[in-house]
């Protein structure tokens, strides 16, 4: 990973985007300084230049940036990090610089929290009790919902359709994980149809 600060006068401009939901949350500006410190450090540390110094992302605010992945540009002189925030990102109290939280990227926040539950042992979590009563239960629930949703469809209480949709979504994320797959497999397994 080698960026070519030279190129652009030692500043790179740097997108952050939101690892669970792939929205992006801000853009700031890193020199080979606090490109360095933001990889040995874990946490996204830029070099502003309002203040003329390095400033670390919520050294004032305590909303942190922790680092998930660093990408390059084809050109060596942008930097995408995929981050997960500990809170909102903009100064102006908005999820994102650029708006508020967008729920399309949601169910990849709920597969992790789901995830979470299921490695941490949480006894008290619903998830967790399901994940331990076996592939078989877990199976039959997602069959279950299946079958309440076509049920739903097929009136026409709008709000039932939904409750019984994010049901089935739920169970299934329960289902993929207890596989040991998650929806980055199933997008994939979906773009390799679409070709």
């Amino acid at each position: 990973m080698k960026i070519d600060f030279n190129k652009t006068n030692g500043l790179v401009p740097v997108i952050i985007q939101d690892n669970r939901t792939l929205q992006v949350l801000m853009l700031g500006y890193m020199n080979e300084e606090a490109f360095e410190k933001t990889k040995k450090e874990g946490i996204v540390t830029f070099f502003s230049r309002s203040k003329n110094r390095l400033w670390t992302k919520g050294e004032e605010s305590g909303n942190f940036l922790s680092v998930k992945n660093i990408t390059i540009d084809c050109d060596n002189d942008t930097i995408l990090i995929k981050a997960i925030p500990k809170n909102v990102v903009c100064h102006t109290g908005s999820f994102s610089c650029f708006g508020e939280k967008d729920s399309k990227g949601f169910l990849y926040e709920l597969e992790e929290k789901i995830s979470q539950r299921i490695d941490n042992k949480v006894n008290i979590s619903y998830t967790y009790s399901l994940y331990q009563k076996g592939i078989n239960k877990v199976a039959q629930k997602v069959g279950e919902e299946a079958v309440e949703l076509v049920i739903e469809a097929k009136d026409n209480n709008d709000e039932l359709f939904k409750n019984e949709a994010a049901d089935l979504l739920y169970h299934f994320l329960i289902l993929l994980k207890a596989k040991g797959f998650s929806l980055e497999d199933v997008e994939k397994a979906l773009e390799t149809r679409n070709k």
